[in-house]
């Protein structure tokens, strides 16, 4: 059994996106002249919470050329509080204006429209449709993981990409670990033979209960959903997507690209009840196998007083590797003590030096297949049975309810019980019927 179980048309597009996985392998990109001259990139933000902030901020740190030239989020309260940080924080980069701030639904239309590279990194459900949309307009994009929540998602990701690839865009992914330059020599080393071959791994992302927000007066279950839409399968996906997407991407990139053959997992919700919760579960285990042997066991939760962890422990024939702490252990000892930079600054200077030289960078040789690795194994988790790669593959559903259905004003696709809870996926009796999976009991 080889690890490409994906068509040959799937595979040639891979292959002509390799740049892109050099880029993220640590080929670091010439800061040269502006491909079009010496004016500004602007840049514009499709989400106003943290990550995407953060995103905006770590991309005008990388030069004064780089200007703030639009920003958009659901609610404009949210908007209108990082446009006022935005104005205090970067004065002479901030150029955006009445009609490129924008809120709501369809403020990406103006964010796409006055920006040359647009970041993406808000409810999660809409991540490759934004890529997708800007790319159609000719722009460049950052987008934040999850890249898609699900299979629908992932189909819509490969469009992108492969638009990006013939228009020469940039397509920068947010897996951030992959430009870490400890990460990238650690990696290395493994590649090289440091731990001989890899035989199993164990990967946590363990926390406590991510940001809950609570119920705002006057808000609609809709709205309410999008202002806690981590905690909603429906805008999220879910906490393997979410979460352990991150260490899922890592231990790819250290079975080389290696897809796994199938998983099974193990999940449900014991602690954190309550509607800030929403309809996810607080804790999951997914147990991948890879055609070529290693296993994978992935866990992640959100609970409180509970173990917490953000590691990878690879075991392989000749030693271990410790992946937080760079620190190989076994017959040829080592640890990292080189430079250490910002894996999320890192990202924002691959876009914007892309742009600058005209190189573009696409990052489709590695995103696609860990986003669909993750969505397989929530999928395990939800339905209590194994999943097969080949599998997620042929799937196109996606979680109700669907992109083109979606306003602020719908029925909500869920609503709390009497006692304040959302219903939850059963293992075991949830299913998976032709088109895709029900989320119902």
């Amino acid at each position: 059994m080889t690890n490409d179980h994906s068509s040959p048309s799937r595979r040639a597009f891979l292959k002509r996106s390799a740049s892109g996985a050099a880029a993220m392998a640590g080929i670091s990109i010439v800061r040269g002249a502006h491909a079009a001259g010496n004016e500004a990139i602007k840049i514009g933000m499709i989400g106003c919470g943290g990550r995407c902030s953060g995103a905006g901020a770590q991309a005008l740190s990388v030069g004064k050329d780089v200007k703030l030239a639009a920003m958009t989020d659901v609610f404009e309260n949210r908007m209108l509080a990082k446009k006022e940080f935005f104005k205090a924080t970067f004065p002479d980069q901030f150029i955006a204006n009445g009609d490129t701030c924008a809120h709501g639904l369809d403020g990406y239309r103006a964010v796409i429209e006055a920006s040359d590279a647009v970041l993406i990194a808000c409810a999660s459900k809409f991540h490759s449709f934004y890529a997708g949309e800007a790319i159609r307009a000719g722009k460049h994009v950052f987008i934040e993981k999850p890249h898609a929540i699900d299979p629908a998602g992932c189909l819509r990701l490969q469009e992108a990409c492969k638009l990006a690839d013939e228009k020469k865009l940039s397509l920068v992914s947010g897996h951030e670990s992959r430009y870490s330059h400890p990460y990238q020599e650690q990696v290395k080393r493994i590649h090289d033979g440091a731990i001989g071959n890899v035989v199993a791994i164990q990967s946590n992302f363990l926390r406590a209960p991510y940001r809950a927000v609570a119920r705002e007066p006057g808000l609609s279950e809709t709205e309410y959903q999008f202002s806690n839409w981590y905690h909603f399968r429906w805008l999220s996906g879910d906490d393997v997507p979410q979460s352990l997407v991150h260490n899922i991407d890592r231990m790819r990139w250290v079975l080389r690209e290696e897809n796994p053959a199938w998983c099974f997992g193990l999940a449900g919700r014991s602690t954190s009840f309550g509607e800030v919760y929403g309809d996810m579960f607080d804790h999951h285990t997914v147990a991948y196998e890879f055609p070529s042997g290693p296993r994978l066991y992935a866990m992640c939760q959100t609970r409180a007083g509970c173990y917490g962890s953000w590691d990878d422990i690879v075991m392989g024939t000749k030693g271990v590797c410790r992946w937080t702490a760079c620190r190989i252990e076994g017959e040829t000892p080592w640890r990292y003590e080189g430079d250490r930079n910002d894996p999320h600054t890192e990202e924002q200077k691959i876009l914007i030096g892309s742009i600058r030289d005209g190189k573009p960078v696409n990052h489709a040789a590695t995103m696609i297949d860990s986003t669909y690795a993750a969505i397989m194994g929530q999928i395990a988790c939800y339905t209590g049975k194994p999943v097969r790669w080949e599998d997620v593959l042929a799937g196109d559903w996606e979680f109700e309810p669907k992109l083109a259905d979606v306003r602020l004003d719908m029925e909500p696709p869920t609503r709390p019980d009497a006692t304040g809870n959302y219903p939850l996926p059963v293992p075991g009796l949830t299913t998976l019927p032709s088109g895709g999976p029900s989320m119902r009991k």
